[in-house]
């Protein structure tokens, strides 16, 4: 064998050891890509973040809100829900190749590795949709090599789970848009108050731009930016061959009417009232908060999500979104103790504070009535029982310290019973009573009823001056409107695990019977005066179509509604966060508030009287003298006594001759005459 013909065998030998070993490769490759394959088609994705928050039931079992640490705006929309240009847009400046490739953009990969190469270290990432999306649903953003490989991995996972429509709509539903609007249908909320569905070419154009850099290109923080990044998406659109440059250029011209950030509206359901179940569950309940937000719970709660509704409607109906002045509702079943509605504020996403909450408001004279309870119960004052509105000082303390409060408008009406003193929210009479009955007294009732807030024992106790919180004073009146039965407020009914093993479930609690019955009626049927003619709450009396029971407070800066009905309690309490005064106007807000809200909380409740305990007695009167009413007492009125301490003395200021000629009214009279009234007329005679 020659020289040439033997080098020719060797070479041909070298070569098919080569080829043989890219075989083996080759094969070695596809079996381990057939194998991957197989494996990440068969292995089940991570749970989203989303996914794994704490889910929020109302009464009725519906989902009104989750838990999450990120604080996400998010509107979930199908992708047919979605403007087509909305779509293309986002196609064209992220992913134009996005329906043709299967999750990865291979020059967009290469040219990434080759300056992270260069710059030894993570500086750039090619990024299609569905790469985003996986980054945004299982990873965070650190600039990782880990994170990347991550990233791939799930990237692939998605393109082989779901089809390319279901990526986008995911993708549109996740992305973030800035000021906290997660999702297209937030954004568009947001910025152009209006549904996804509904935008047109150059607002979808402007939205598209702005998930590259939200807070840079944001209209709200620079719009000659978000202006510059619109016309890159149309530019874009123009050659992906969506539009033509003539449309373009329209859109680019087309001037848009972005909502200010004070219109702006939560997409979540009753979102005071969630924060307030995460405090609940995490500092009564003692649930650590990462497992509240990503454990997966279910909590289910008391709120009745249409008197919820409500609630909201009616203080965005009556309050100015505009303004600066701020709102706290709280209302209380009181025949268990369910929290039924709450709202903490005129617009959560200007303003997360829970005004509900706090325990920073005086109360004013909407807590009188638990004096005057205090005072009717104990005995020693009755409806009737008359002190002298004048200007007067007080002197406490040993007579160390003197006090001078003024009625509203120095208005001073003389002699006056309890009734007339609460209906018209005298400050003397009120302070006279306080001064009479004692501090501590009051303050137990206080207690009693639900207060849990410090109160001090001066003279202008008398007046609300110890600052309460709104919820306070809806469980307080609450036991009022539950014949003096405390239920303790109950806002969370039960927990359980994503297996719906229980966590937690509320103990069968036992009402307690706080204040005797009959004491609590008489109060309430006080209290029903003030919505009667002359009454403070009395211009709003037209909207309620049913017995109620309340009382208004009113302070330099804060206005107070505070009522009942058999079924339902409501604080509303109006003001401003810096303690600046409110004028009229801004203080007649929390009336209407309370009285629409339970008109419309109770539309389907037929009206219902507040029934009468034992130990109730009911007797004719003279206001004038706080005596029985004679035959001639023209003023009389049926009032209510606990038993035992009505009048027994007859008034006897009011004797006159009648006229020959009976009128009706005084047929009527005689026919209400006792046995006794009639004796000593004739015995007069």
């Amino acid at each position: 064998m020659s020289q040439t013909e033997e080098s020719t065998k060797k070479k041909t030998s070298r070569t098919m050891k080569v080829l043989k070993v890219l075989g083996i490769l080759a094969l070695t490759g596809i079996v381990l890509t057939t194998v991957l394959v197989i494996y990440l088609y068969a292995t089940s994705l991570p749970l989203a973040d989303n996914d794994r928050n704490s889910r929020l039931f109302d009464i009725n079992g519906e989902v009104i809100a989750t838990f999450s640490s990120s604080g996400k705006d998010s509107t979930p929309v199908k992708l047919d829900q979605i403007a087509p240009e909305l779509k293309e847009a986002t196609i064209a400046v992220e992913d134009r190749k996005f329906y043709e490739h299967y999750g990865f953009d291979i020059v967009g990969v290469g040219r990434a590795i080759l300056v992270n190469i260069k710059e030894m270290s993570m500086a750039q990432g090619a990024s299609t949709l569905t790469q985003q999306l996986a980054r945004n649903l299982y990873l965070t953003h650190e600039k990782t090599w880990s994170r990347k490989i991550k990233e791939a991995v799930y990237t692939a996972q998605l393109e082989m789970n779901f089809t390319k429509d279901e990526i986008l709509q995911m993708y549109l539903n996740e992305i973030y848009y800035g000021h906290g609007a997660y999702g297209i249908e937030a954004a568009s909320q947001l910025y152009f108050g209006k549904s996804a569905a509904d935008l047109t070419l150059a607002e979808s154009s402007l939205l598209a731009g702005v998930p590259k850099g939200p807070t840079y290109y944001s209209p709200y923080n620079n719009m000659k930016k978000a202006k510059d990044r619109q016309k890159i998406v149309l530019s874009a659109m123009v050659d992906t061959g969506d539009i033509t440059q003539s449309e373009a250029d329209t859109a680019y011209n087309e001037m848009l009417d972005i909502k200010p950030q004070s219109e702006r509206k939560t997409n979540e359901e009753a979102p005071y009232f969630r924060d307030y179940i995460r405090n609940v569950v995490v500092n009564e309940l003692g649930i650590d908060s990462s497992r509240l937000d990503h454990g997966g719970l279910n909590i289910y709660s008391t709120i009745d999500m249409r008197m919820q509704q409500a609630a909201e409607d009616t203080v965005a109906r009556i309050m100015d979104p505009k303004s600066q002045l701020q709102v706290g509702l709280v209302s209380i079943d009181p025949r268990d103790g369910y929290v039924k509605a709450m709202v903490g504020g005129t617009n959560y996403l200007t303003s997360q504070y829970n005004h509900a909450l706090a325990s920073n408001r005086q109360p004013a004279s909407s807590f009188k009535p638990i004096m005057y309870l205090t005072a009717i119960e104990s005995k020693q004052l009755t409806s009737v029982s008359l002190f002298e509105s004048k200007p007067t000082v007080f002197h406490y303390d040993n007579d160390r310290k003197t006090y001078e409060p003024s009625n509203f408008g120095e208005k001073y009406l003389g002699w006056i019973d309890m009734r007339k003193a609460i209906a018209v929210s005298d400050n003397i009479y009120a302070v006279t009573t306080l001064m009479q009955i004692g501090y501590e007294p009051v303050i137990a009732m206080a207690h009693k009823l639900g207060i849990t807030s410090s109160l001090s024992g001066v003279p202008s106790l008398a007046l609300g001056t110890s600052p309460v919180s709104v919820f306070e004073m809806a469980s307080a009146y609450s036991v009022l409107a539950n014949e003096g039965q405390r239920n303790a407020p109950i806002a969370v009914l039960k927990i359980t695990d994503a297996a719906d093993r229980i966590v937690y479930k509320v103990p069968e609690q036992a009402s307690e019977q706080v204040v005797d019955p009959a004491s609590a009626y008489v109060i309430t049927n006080l209290l029903e005066s003030v919505f009667d003619t002359g009454g403070t709450a009395h211009r709003v009396a037209g909207k309620l179509a049913r017995p109620v029971a309340g009382k208004t407070g009113t302070t330099s800066s804060d206005a107070w509604m505070v009522g009942y009905t058999p079924e339902l309690a409501t604080a509303v309490w109006v003001g401003y966060d810096e303690g600046k005064e409110i004028t009229t106007t801004e203080s007649r807000r929390a009336a209407p508030i309370f009285a629409e809200y339970t008109e419309k909380a109770l539309e389907n409740v037929p009206p219902k009287v507040f029934p009468v305990p034992e130990g109730v007695t009911s007797v004719y009167v003279d206001p004038t003298t706080g005596k029985l009413a004679g035959n001639y007492c023209e003023n009389r009125r049926l009032e209510v006594f606990l038993r035992g301490t009505e009048p027994a003395e007859y008034c006897t200021e009011h004797y006159a001759e009648p006229e020959q000629d009976s009128t009706e009214q005084d047929i009527e009279r005689e026919r209400d005459d006792t046995w006794w009234d009639h004796f000593k007329n004739w015995w007069t005679k």
